[in-house]
């Protein structure tokens, strides 16, 4: 169980990586914002800083993942699964509370905390019964 959790943190990862590119750096393209439910290119353009901002919180929850599994591999599993639990459970948490915004974001909530869900409950696991 530990190496699937191991994977799946980092496939979580992955995928915080590409949302803080679309929210960082691709933001004002129309397929960027229009994914996201933005009406038009000028309120793109408005919303720019607040999703510049966001994109860098999920950046940071995936580093924090991605040195979690590395601390994990290179044998320093105190500091590993910290990192591992920290990262992944708040992207979890985020993906609850996008879900609970609304109907139209169940998808996207599915998306992003899936992951980090099977990334928990399997270190989780692995953890308690090895």
């Amino acid at each position: 169980m530990i190496p699937a959790s191991l994977v799946f943190a980092f496939v979580a990862a992955l995928l915080h990586v590409y949302i803080f590119t679309m929210e960082s750096v691709t933001w004002t393209r129309p397929a960027t914002w229009k994914r996201f439910g933005v009406a038009s290119q000028a309120d793109a353009e408005t919303t720019r800083p607040l999703a510049y901002n966001q994109g860098f919180y999920n950046l940071f929850l995936a580093v924090g993942a991605l040195i979690g599994a590395g601390a994990v591999l290179l044998g320093q599993p105190v500091v590993g699964w910290t990192l591992i639990f920290a990262s992944c459970g708040s992207m979890l948490l985020a993906a609850a509370v996008l879900a609970l915004t609304g109907r139209k974001y169940l998808r996207a909530a599915a998306m992003q905390g899936t992951t980090p869900l099977l990334a928990v409950v399997l270190g989780l696991l692995g953890l308690l019964l090895a």
